[in-house]
């Protein structure tokens, strides 16, 4: 019997959604929440999103900070690109991207935003490039997903969600406003 050529082969990935646009922004307000607490005075706190997602994700962040205190949030951008430890081993060079810190960093808390902590050699990454620009008085990390595996000694001050994850399953995030689709989080396994 011959199989026509057109005809996919079945897929053995399958996809779980975990948070919709409305658990996304539950977990960006309560995050918000946080970093007020633990920051007596948010006129020194500073957003540092890494790209793409964690740009947006720290603009977002910024908003939810500014409407329950009234405080201006500065945020900025801090590429990683050329900080990771594996640029030699890959076999395309990452896209740089311009990082953009509200100057000066001394004496101001540094929270790095990211979408999803994993490793944490991205973490480990940006306080490389954060140090290039000054030295702030703290350095705190946000996320949205946490899926464990570290590889550093390097955790998360503000969790939107903790998701376990196996070997072999992959988170995916997508954000309207830098993918073009609805704000949703998957689990992916393969």
């Amino acid at each position: 019997m011959t199989v026509p050529k057109n005809i996919p082969a079945p897929s053995s990935i399958t996809s779980t959604s975990v948070m919709d646009a409305a658990a996304i922004r539950s977990a960006l307000r309560r995050l918000a929440h946080e970093i007020i607490e633990r920051n007596p005075d948010l006129r020194l706190v500073v957003l540092a999103g890494i790209p793409s997602r964690g740009v947006e994700i720290a603009r977002r962040l910024a908003g939810f900070l500014e409407e329950f205190s009234g405080v201006l949030i500065e945020t900025g951008v801090i590429d990683v690109s050329m900080h990771r430890d594996d640029v030699g081993q890959r076999a395309d060079l990452p896209m740089v991207q311009a990082s953009q810190l509200p100057l000066p960093l001394e004496g101001r808390t540094v929270i790095i935003v990211d979408d999803v902590f994993y490793t944490g050699r991205t973490t480990r990454a940006a306080l490389d490039a954060i140090g290039t620009f000054g030295r702030p008085a703290r350095i705190q990390l946000a996320t949205l997903i946490d899926r464990g595996h570290r590889e550093l000694p390097i955790r998360a001050d503000y969790v939107g969600k903790n998701l376990p994850t196996a070997p072999g399953e992959r988170v995916r995030l997508r954000l309207e406003n830098v993918d073009r689709e609805p704000d949703a989080v998957w689990l992916i396994k393969e």
